[in-house]
This record gives structure tokens, sequence and C-alpha cells, in this order.
């Protein structure tokens, strides 16, 4: 399953870059700013979910809580 993620983080990664430099080439600097700003956050997404579900198990490992 984490190798999918890492996949799915890099397709995001090509994709944002690629929409950058057509946008930035176009004169569309803001549009392409906000289309990182969007990627990130997609990709924000994904990694949080993934950090919370690694402090639940390290929650119920340990005992705490």
């Amino acid at each position: 399953m984490e190798i999918t993620v890492v996949f799915q983080i890099a397709a995001v990664g090509i994709l944002v870059a690629v929409l950058n430099q057509v946008l930035i080439r176009a004169g569309r600097e803001e549009l392409a700013m906000m289309t990182t700003l969007a990627g990130l956050v997609v990709v924000l997404f994904w990694i949080i979910q993934y950090i919370s579900a690694l402090f639940e198990t390290v929650q119920t490992l340990f005992q705490l809580g």
C-alpha cells in the first residue's frame, strides 16, 4: 500500500510540474502558482491520513491512552 502512495505522490508532482510549465509559458503565472498549491494540498491530505494511522498504531502498540 505504501508504494502506491509513493507513485500517487510522484504522479501528482509530475502533473503539477508539467501544468506549471505550460501555464508559465502561457503567461499565467498566478494560475501556475495556484496549481502548485492545489497539488501540495492534495499530497498533504494523503500524508496526514497516513501519519494519523501511524500514530494510532504506535498508540496501540505501546498501549497509550
